[in-house]
């Protein structure tokens, strides 16, 4: 994660829910709100419904492998909160990956590069 630095204060997280803008799939919920800074802030929330410390661990991992290796695809300048979801601690690490595109799509925060299409 280059350009991206960890959004960890509880204010920060707390700010997106009340008045950022939000996505939800089964798997995955994202919000999102622009920050006036060059870089993407994001920050990954799991909750203990999901199961214990090492599905939730895995869970994860996998969601900041997925945002890691689409990075370059989003659009900068926003803080992002993944929160998942029940589900997403039984996905596989595709459906997890499909699920945070689409859910970036939705919010339209994926930017096509050049090349690309």
């Amino acid at each position: 994660m280059k350009q991206t630095i960890a959004l960890k204060q509880n204010h920060l997280f707390r700010r997106l829910y009340g008045r950022g803008k939000n996505a939800v799939d089964p798997c995955l919920a994202l919000y999102c709100q622009k920050n006036r800074l060059g870089y993407n802030r994001l920050g990954i929330t799991v909750g203990v419904k999901l199961g214990k410390a090492v599905v939730r661990n895995r869970t994860r991992r996998r969601i900041r492998e997925a945002y890691r290796l689409h990075e370059g695809q989003f659009a900068s300048g926003y803080d992002l909160v993944v929160v998942a979801r029940v589900r997403a601690g039984h996905s596989r690490y595709r459906e997890i990956e499909r699920s945070l595109l689409r859910l970036a799509g939705r919010l339209e925060l994926l930017c096509v590069k050049e090349g690309q299409a």
